[in-house]
């Protein structure tokens, strides 16, 4: 039996953050995100074909999540840089690593994985997949 509704790919996702300026420095920095402002003050941050929308703590766009707290999040991301580099480029921003290379299972497969988190205290995976 089918499922009634299949999901193809995430489109987006939302991070409440306590500065939106200071979240898209870090990001575009640490991972290269680019920042895109929208109409009335929204922004987001870019990369592949997803983006992450930013909500400012406090005021906090609707539809919202029921309980929007800053550094709540547990994302991981897929790249094509190989780990070892990933790391060197984060250590030279000096961002702190908290694991990694660590041997984990990706949604598709094995990846080899570090860890490290975002000014609001997010943690942050990035992987590639083995």
């Amino acid at each position: 039996m089918s499922a009634p509704v299949s999901i193809s790919h995430l489109d987006h996702l939302v991070l409440t953050v306590r500065d939106i300026s200071v979240s898209c420095d870090f990001y575009n920095r640490a991972l290269g995100m680019a920042r895109i402002d929208f109409a009335g003050g929204r922004v987001a941050l870019a990369f592949g074909n997803q983006k992450i929308n930013l909500h400012p703590a406090g005021n906090e766009y609707d539809p919202k999540a029921q309980t929007p707290v800053p550094g709540s999040g547990d994302l991981c991301f897929i790249t094509e840089t190989p780990i070892d580099a990933v790391i060197t480029h984060l250590s030279s921003e000096g961002i702190e690593i908290i694991e990694g290379p660590a041997p984990k299972t990706g949604a598709i497969g094995p990846i080899l994985s570090v860890y490290f988190r975002d000014p609001d205290g997010n943690l942050i995976e990035v992987s590639n997949y083995t």
